[in-house]
């Protein structure tokens, strides 16, 4: 006791005043091929991230050959002129860094994370990637084999199943956004090889590609680094590609797809709306934050916590494809699942939740939760480079200024009660929206008819 009573006890730790914050701003430049360049450093971050748009959108994949870009994609890591797929493998192992590629409605994005140590012989690894994929027929066959095996397994899973159905209904037939974006079985068995390189030939250049560099690049000399590796692919320059406007059908009415004995029913509710060059999109991302962005917001508080239906419904704008001409579109949705013999009463309170938000509106304090819980975290959300090169990226993609994002969050801290409020009530009309269920038809088609949101239609599950 004695020693306890003479210890040296210190005063806890006071937090400190807080440090302002913006998002990044990048630098922008271009290499002699033509590649644009956004860079960021920031102190501290030690593993790289780098991430490399190529534009090669899906509405450009040949007729009968959807999921060609997905499969381009995937090959790119699959070998090269100077390594097969197992020496490219292992060589980035020795880099300890990751390559991922995806394709997407706007165009085909790769992704590569290494230690800044490293990362002078990851970007020659990227770059003989980009500049001789090996595309062997051998490779490219197993993905599609591979790609062909992950379709059943889609289909099966409630929630692919109903995007699937709702992109059918939304948008027309000859839309390439009507259809799955990583392609269909009849599609992709139709790839080859020769067409993942004529696909690449055609849309894969340095003149219409953006890399994006973020991480701590102290004593990096990223110029040299980029010139002898990224700046060593070549290509030829591209005419601009007219880009197809987003058409949608939003008529209110529900499509059932039927999983007989079913004992959950998937919930998708959507319909198109402004994409981020609107200037409503800062108020319909508060509005629909607060509709149903987090545990608290009203859809979960009333058909979680009051009525016990879910575990959790969300409502979320997504960009499909985004234009300063007023062409691009995002899918406004909400989302979720439900008790099969509750489906009915479950989305009768749904519909009830979006009439009471178009007669009484949001409150002041849903607003407040919303910026506190949007713009707060922003800080921690960016903590890694991998963060801040995702989001640079997509606002490349999405045609924006490099300072949109800093400019998003000042426009939500500034967005009232009232805007948020109208947006929200714009985005979610509850007489043009488009339900998919997926579940038990026989159970609950007579309960959804009765409700009177739509028409009701019943397809096979497939």
């Amino acid at each position: 006791m004695t020693e306890l009573a003479t210890m040296d006890f210190h005063p806890q730790p006071q937090a400190g005043e807080p440090k302002p914050w913006a998002f990044p701003a990048p630098e922008r430049g271009s290499l002699d091929n033509g590649l644009t360049v956004l860079r960021c450093h920031r102190p501290g971050q030690q593993v790289v991230a780098v991430e490399v748009l190529l534009d090669a959108p899906l509405d450009a994949e040949p007729a009968g050959l959807d999921g060609v870009a997905t499969i381009m994609a995937r090959a790119f890591s699959e070998g090269t002129d100077k390594h097969s797929a197992e020496e490219f493998a292992a060589e980035l192992e020795r880099c300890g860094a990751t390559l991922d590629a995806v394709a997407d409605h706007p165009g085909v994005r790769l992704s590569l994370e290494v230690p800044a140590s490293r990362l002078a012989k990851a970007l020659g690894l990227l770059a003989d990637a980009l500049r001789a994929p090996a595309f062997a027929d051998g490779e490219v066959e197993r993905l599609v084999r591979n790609r062909l095996d992950e379709i059943p397994h889609e289909l099966a899973n409630p929630a692919r199943r109903a995007a699937k159905e709702l992109s059918k209904e939304l948008f027309p037939a000859d839309s390439r956004m009507s259809r799955p974006r990583q392609g269909t079985e009849e599609t992709v068995a139709n790839i080859d090889s020769a067409a993942v390189r004529t696909f690449y030939e055609k849309h894969v250049r340095p003149a219409t590609a953006t890399a994006v560099v973020v991480g701590d690049l102290t004593g990096l000399d990223l110029d040299a680094l980029l010139g002898d590796t990224l700046g060593a692919w070549t290509g030829s320059a591209a005419e601009p590609r007219p880009v197809p406007p987003v058409i949608a059908d939003d008529r209110g009415r529900v499509v059932i797809v039927d999983r007989p004995g079913a004992v959950q029913t998937q919930l998708l509710i959507g319909r198109t709306g402004p994409d981020r060059h609107d200037r409503v999109w800062p108020a319909q991302v508060l509005g629909t934050y607060c509709l149903g962005g987090t545990l608290t917001s009203r859809l979960d508080r009333v058909l979680r916590e009051e009525k016990g239906y879910t575990y959790g419904v969300r409502a979320f704008g997504q960009v499909l494809r985004s234009a300063p001409d007023g062409t691009g579109a995002a899918m406004l949705a909400i989302s979720g699942s439900v008790d099969t013999p509750n489906t009915g009463p479950a989305l009768e309170d749904l519909w009830t939740v979006l009439r009471t938000l178009a007669e009484g509106g949001l409150t002041d304090a849903e607003r407040d939760v919303a910026v506190q819980n949007l713009v707060g975290v922003a800080p921690l959300k960016y903590e890694t480079a991998a963060a801040v090169a995702g989001t640079l990226a997509d606002q490349v993609e999405q045609h924006l200024p490099d300072d949109y994002q800093a400019a998003l969050y000042r426009q939500l801290a500034a967005t009232g009660t009232v805007e948020a409020t109208a947006a929200v009530v714009s985005a979610f009309p509850v007489d043009r929206l488009v339900t998919v269920l997926v579940g038990d038809a026989a159970q609950i088609k007579a309960p959804v008819e009765a409700l009177g949101i739509g028409e009701v239609t019943v397809v096979a599950a497939e």
